[in-house]
């Protein structure tokens, strides 16, 4: 972009004043968005990147699914760590994070592998989605363990991973709705829920929900089995206090982080020990998240997919 400064009329024509002031944004944005991309990919992104999108063959989802439009957004970094919190309230699915994940260590790693898994599941082929359901079954089966109280887990019980999908497609559609691009209409809500619905039959899940009345009312039917363990509210410490990112990001996370807690239910706040300020949440806070989730779809805009000619859904 370019401004050019006009002659005032009160000027005599010799006092002129023509400056042209560059504002080309372009390598800003590129500098920011391979930064962010490299956070969030990993070193083997651009790699992955290019197979999920160029691979030739039919899809799980075809690209006019909601599912493409929540997952592609934005808004899924604010939901990602929704969905990280609310997760944490199941003591047993964070006995199985706290006692076999490495999220303290390496927290970008474990950000990075979710993330790939999304994306191939989302927009890559359906041998490349199955192969991907397949590793993570494999980890689950090797997940298991006695929490403190005594009370056995296992990764690959059918109950957790409900819990951990319902909480994960919760968290994703309600900040999607509140900071995505385009909202989904009703109808578009539910056919979001719906295709998540084929994932989480894949990777185990019996009976997953498929309509936003029936995410909610699975959602409430966990209620009872979750409390705020002492790993629960270590985690939230770790994602909202003490994340290990470098000085000049910590702003953008903090309004990243912001706009997670203050698209939490009121009801978690208490056992994370998070704190409950309506007025902040519903200005500050908001702003805040439209303000980050407008940046980072500046800097990183939607992937085209390659025109491999074979972009059916996948029966």
């Amino acid at each position: 972009m370019r401004l050019r400064t006009q002659r005032r009329e009160s000027e005599p024509p010799g006092c002129r004043r023509d400056v042209d002031v560059d504002l080309n944004l372009e390598p800003l944005r590129k500098r920011v968005g391979a930064a962010l991309f490299d956070r969030v990919a990993g070193p083997q992104g651009e790699r992955a990147r290019d197979r999920i999108h160029g691979a030739a063959g039919p899809r799980w989802f075809g690209p006019d699914r909601p599912i493409r439009r929540v997952h592609g957004d934005a808004a899924m970094f604010v939901g990602g760590l929704r969905a990280l919190l609310l997760q944490s309230l199941h003591p047993l699915a964070m006995a199985g994070v706290a006692g076999h994940s490495d999220y303290r260590q390496d927290p970008w790693g474990r950000l990075q592998r979710t993330s790939t898994f999304l994306a191939t599941t989302t927009f890559g082929t359906a041998a490349h989605a199955e192969a991907a359901v397949r590793r993570v079954r494999a980890i689950h089966q090797r997940v298991r363990g006695v929490t403190a109280d005594g009370v056995p887990y296992h990764a690959a019980d059918p109950h957790l991973l409900e819990w951990v999908h319902v909480a994960e497609v919760d968290s994703f559609l309600r900040c999607h709705q509140r900071y995505g691009a385009t909202s989904l209409t009703p109808a578009e809500a539910d056919g979001y829920v719906a295709d998540t619905a084929r994932v989480a039959l894949a990777l185990g899940v019996p009976d997953p929900p498929t309509t936003t009345a029936a995410l909610a009312a699975r959602l409430a039917a966990y209620r009872p089995e979750l409390r705020g363990t002492p790993e629960a509210r270590e985690a939230a410490w770790f994602l909202l206090v003490k994340p290990p990112i470098p000085v000049p990001v910590r702003a953008p996370y903090a309004a990243l982080a912001a706009a997670a807690v203050a698209s939490l239910p009121v009801w978690t706040r208490l056992p994370l020990r998070l704190p409950f300020l309506p007025v902040f949440e519903a200005t500050a806070a908001r702003l805040a998240g439209h303000g980050v989730t407008r940046v980072v779809r500046w800097a990183l805009p939607p992937v085209v997919d390659a025109p491999h000619g074979d972009d059916r859904a996948a029966g």
